[in-house]
């Protein structure tokens, strides 16, 4: 039996939104249009094929990636190019055959075992980010269809450091429920459901609004709209 040796490494997973609800022959265009974005995504930030291991999931794809290319490379190019390649694919394909995607980037420690599967905590951490509520809300509620989140060990390391072309101001703690409890994640862009409240400019009101009160005459008090006291209207000795 071969005992497990878990290498580090990083872990890039991203899924096709809404795969299951295409035809075959659609299905086969965003299988195409998926790995060649990744392709493109990856040698921009360095990682050719040589430095990484892909999982094919159908919908979705896993990448194992050497650690030797920079985590801070990998992230500006799936803030930039990530964003771009979707646009350039998308902006020449009809409706029908729009491509949306959820990426999560983490790290961590992952065995492959002698029948070629890949074992590891970590990555069932990863699967469980990509897979969570959080980053499918976020994702409906994108016009640029498209959607990060990275883990926690990403953030602190990478993220919170401010690294030119990664604003950390851009990231938002999420929390992630899953069966073995809430696991922690940094979403970017807004939240969901935090779209701002449109701004409503206050109403004018002019000098004879009926909101107030308006005597000609003499009174003698009023409180918060209410009368105290006597009112006289029109000249002395007229009183009512």
């Amino acid at each position: 039996m071969t005992q497990p040796q878990p290498l580090f490494r990083t872990l890039l997973l991203i899924d096709t939104e809404r795969y299951s609800d295409r035809d075959d022959v659609q299905q086969g265009y965003l299988r195409r249009m998926l790995f060649g974005i990744v392709d493109r995504v990856l040698l921009a930030a360095g990682a050719d094929q040589s430095l990484r291991r892909r999982a094919d999931r159908g919908d979705a794809v896993m990448e194992l990636i050497d650690p030797s290319v920079p985590l801070t490379d990998l992230l500006r190019s799936l803030l930039k190019d990530a964003p771009g390649e979707l646009h350039a694919v998308n902006r020449l394909a009809a409706s029908s055959a729009q491509i949306r995607l959820r990426a999560v980037l983490a790290t961590g420690f992952v065995d492959i075992d002698e029948f070629g599967g890949w074992v590891g905590t970590d990555l069932n951490n990863a699967c469980r980010l990509l897979d969570g509520g959080p980053l499918r809300a976020a994702l409906r509620e994108r016009p640029d269809d498209y959607a990060l989140c990275v883990s926690e060990a990403v953030h602190a390391g990478i993220v919170a450091h401010d690294h030119r072309g990664i604003p950390k101001e851009e990231f938002h703690a999420i929390t992630v429920p899953t069966k073995n409890g809430p696991m922690g994640a940094w979403l970017h862009g807004p939240l969901p459901g935090s779209a701002p409240t449109p701004h409503r400019a206050p109403v004018a009101r002019s000098a004879s609004s009926t909101a107030g009160l308006d005597f000609r005459g003499t009174n003698h008090g009023v409180v918060a709209q209410h009368v105290e006291g006597a009112i006289t209207f029109g000249g002395p000795g007229e009183r009512r």
